[in-house]
């Protein structure tokens, strides 16, 4: 069981070979940080099995009063609620802390009883017990999905 960044040995059909206008750029990013590798951007979780589980961009990274919190860190603790099915984290420009941090998330259908209110208040306490208090959202939105136009099958 390991943790890492997701980088490719070898080249691909498709491959990007550079960024329009600043190959430089592209270089810095994709090739040099790990040398001999081409850097997707990605973490990647390997089980001992030898399965592989992307755990989210390595660069989305949110700086909340000088912290760099990552929102796939944020995401991966409130996707392990019971009562959550899927979220996601993005930043906002924020006058004080330089970017404020919003927490959107979609409820499984569960028979609990929890309220949307309480809900989102029980996943900042938790995202406070696991991370930091610096890393509960400042916003959380309950979002609904209508299954039936975006799924077939």
């Amino acid at each position: 069981d390991v943790s890492g960044a997701l980088c490719i040995s070898q080249a691909w059909p498709g491959m990007a070979r550079t960024v329009y206008n600043d190959h430089k750029r592209f270089l810095e990013t994709y090739l040099t940080s790990y040398p001999g590798f081409f850097f997707t951007g990605d973490g990647v979780y390997r089980t001992s099995e030898g399965y592989y589980q992307l755990t989210g961009r390595l660069d989305d990274v949110i700086s909340i009063s000088g912290h760099r919190l990552g929102t796939a860190e944020v995401e991966n603790v409130v996707n392990h609620h019971v009562a959550v099915a899927e979220s996601a984290v993005i930043g906002y420009p924020h006058e004080i802390k330089g970017e404020g941090k919003m927490l959107a998330f979609l409820p499984r259908n569960i028979s609990k009883g929890y309220g949307t209110e309480t809900l989102a208040a029980e996943l900042q306490e938790l995202i406070s017990k696991k991370i930091a208090k610096y890393a509960a959202p400042d916003y959380v939105q309950v979002t609904q999905a209508n299954w039936s136009n975006t799924h077939t099958g």
